[in-house]
């Protein structure tokens, strides 16, 4: 069963946090994880950093140093994406791409080593101390990392504002098919609106 979609606020609270996941120079660059979509989308993502550059914080995520370094079936993941461990991948393309570095700081970054940015770091804490409730999301990818953080969100019970044009991903099919899971079986945690209608209302 879907759930009924609830009228979009009107307004962006001032306490909302626009979280950007991922967008490193590993996806943007000619590596085996390209997401071929990201510079489409970049644009947008910066305009929203630069709106609020107190207010971003950035995503990395890190991977192993080693092939086959990782608990459980992240050794076999690093293991298979040898090319993207520590020893063989210029330590540099895990930094932000230069247009949404260059916001850090006031901008802040949070380093993680699992799709999800909630997992071994300090971000919920970060949040509580400054009081957000809510959560505009950008970032890559819309069914990997993004879709952790969207859940992780919600399960801490955070309002999560996706931003539809703000997201990319290496998958068509997967990205088409999590935006409408999104809006039919999350819609009251979940808000979907475009970039313009964020920077509109926050």
């Amino acid at each position: 069963m879907s759930n009924p979609s609830p009228p979009v606020s009107a307004i962006l609270s001032a306490d909302c946090v626009h979280l950007c996941v991922d967008m490193q120079r590993m996806f943007a660059e000619e590596t085996d994880w390209r997401t071929p979509w990201m510079p489409r989308v970049l644009p947008r993502v910066r305009r929203l950093a630069a709106a609020h550059p107190d207010r971003t914080i950035f995503t990395r995520f890190v991977p192993a140093a080693h092939p086959g370094e990782g608990r459980g079936t992240w050794a076999s993941y690093s293991a298979h994406w040898a090319s993207m461990t520590g020893e063989r991948l210029d330590p540099g393309l895990i930094d932000l791409v230069p247009d949404l570095a260059a916001f850090v700081p006031p901008a802040a970054v949070v380093d993680k080593t699992v799709y999800s940015p909630w997992l071994g770091t300090d971000l919920d804490a970060r949040l509580q101390a400054r009081g957000v409730d809510t959560l505009v999301v950008t970032g890559a990818e819309t069914d990997v990392c993004v879709l952790a953080a969207v859940l992780g969100g919600v399960d801490r019970g955070y309002r999560i504002v996706l931003v539809t044009d703000a997201l990319c991903s290496s998958c068509d099919e997967a990205h088409d098919a999590l935006m409408v899971m999104y809006r039919m079986r999350y819609s009251h945690q979940v808000e979907t609106l475009t970039t313009a209608e964020v920077l509109a209302r926050w």
